[in-house]
């Protein structure tokens, strides 16, 4: 199929069929990808501990993934925007298909290493994130790009509402079941995006990217300042998350002898509830309270969730943590997207979001080990407080973030 293109740096022209068809592919690829991450991260304290590890192999097998996105989600921005989003985003999804077999084989076999490799190929790959953020960001305008970045956060949020239920539903069939039908979901959107995306980067756009060096885009950005603090944002929030992924399976397990399969079912009440904010409420609530008065009001209510889960010792009130943190992601994963691609030029949408998820998935590579050590040398109690306070910090850069605008708009 030739694949269409929309006009560099006029994304007001985009036909809505056109901006259907981008989004539509472009949910499709994320939820794939966090189907398989959300199958994979209830699940894998108890993947680890039956193959001999420990918690700090747990954290170090998390990092090991975000290594490996961290070093390859900026590549894949720059070639995005040197080639294209399509190449990118079709690489992404045949990939993750094969780390989902590699991961199915580790289960059968009770392989460790063969485990490690799946998640270091999975995290090579998935930082395709930044492509698929571009293409929407190429067609679309700043008014319409929060809720557009939305349905990029619904696509996530459906994905880890499927992943942790098929995880924990089709892990009684054999624990090699559920990465193996992530991997077979990944083949489909595969064929369904080679047959229905579209180029959404035109060819003189990629002439001009091809000048720029990795940093160039934080370097020629016309708002340093401003994507600077994006940047360190990006590293708060999700240095927040990855608390959650690490410490949770293994604290409920401890205080309430929680297995798999209540694991996974909390899980995709996160991912639920990011579904629910993120694929209708985001946009309409952004123009009524405002895109930094929502960052703000988010990071507070995912602190406020981290501190719950640090001090529960019951189900109910560890729940309600829950839907706290739930809420608290669902508002600020979209807007920091969105806030990321309007610091950006028209020519480094992919570059600058690919410097922004390195930010995010250097947290992912630091938090995972740290959350391990802190869970197993400081007490349960130390992880989920230490991502209460990156949450408060994202809140303090939401309102320096907010002032900045403000004095860009004086000038």
């Amino acid at each position: 199929m030739v694949a269409e293109s929309v006009s560099v740096g006029q994304p007001q022209a985009t036909s809505p069929g056109l901006l259907r068809r981008v989004e539509a592919v472009v949910f499709l690829t994320v939820f794939l990808d966090l189907v398989g991450f959300g199958i994979v991260i209830p699940m894998l304290p108890f993947y680890v501990q039956s193959m001999g590890g420990s918690a700090r192999m747990v954290g170090i097998l998390l990092g090991c993934f975000s290594l490996t996105q961290l070093l390859a989600t900026p590549l894949l921005g720059r070639y995005s925007d040197r080639h294209g989003r399509r190449a990118v985003i079709l690489l992404s999804l045949l990939a993750n298909a094969v780390a989902m077999v590699l991961f199915a084989l580790a289960s059968y076999e009770k392989m460790l290493p063969l485990l490690f490799a799946s998640r270091i190929l999975a995290g090579a790959t998935s930082g395709n994130i930044s492509a698929c953020q571009a293409a929407i960001a190429d067609v679309t305008t700043k008014q319409t790009r929060a809720k557009a970045m939305g349905r990029i956060g619904a696509g996530i949020g459906l994905g880890m509402v499927l992943g942790p239920t098929l995880g924990g539903v089709f892990s009684g069939l054999g624990p090699w079941v559920p990465p193996l039908l992530a991997g077979g979901l990944a083949l489909v959107g595969f064929v369904g995006a080679l047959v229905a995306m579209p180029e959404t980067h035109p060819p003189e756009a990629r002439v001009q990217a091809k000048s720029q060096t990795r940093w160039s885009a934080l370097q020629d950005s016309p708002r340093r300042k401003a994507l600077g603090m994006v940047l360190v944002l990006f590293f708060a929030v999700f240095l927040s998350m990855t608390t959650l992924q690490v410490a949770f399976a293994l604290v409920v397990q401890a205080r309430l002898d929680w297995g798999s399969k209540e694991v996974g079912y909390t899980f995709a009440v996160v991912g639920g509830l990011g579904l629910i904010i993120q694929g209708g409420l985001i946009g309409p609530l952004a123009r009524r309270v405002g895109e930094f008065r929502l960052l703000i009001i988010g990071a507070l209510l995912l602190a406020a969730g981290m501190g719950g889960l640090a001090v529960s010792q019951h189900a109910p009130p560890m729940m309600a943590a829950v839907v706290l943190v739930g809420v608290g992601m669902g508002f600020v994963q979209p807007l920091i997207s969105s806030l990321a691609s309007q610091v950006a030029a028209p020519t480094q949408q992919g570059a600058v979001l690919g410097l922004a998820q390195s930010c995010g998935g250097l947290a992912r590579t630091v938090g995972p080990v740290a959350t391990g050590w802190m869970y197993a040398s400081l007490g349960t109690q130390t992880p989920f407080l230490t991502g209460m306070a990156s949450a408060l910090a994202a809140a303090g850069l939401g309102v320096l973030l907010s002032r900045e605008s403000l004095e860009e708009k004086s000038r």
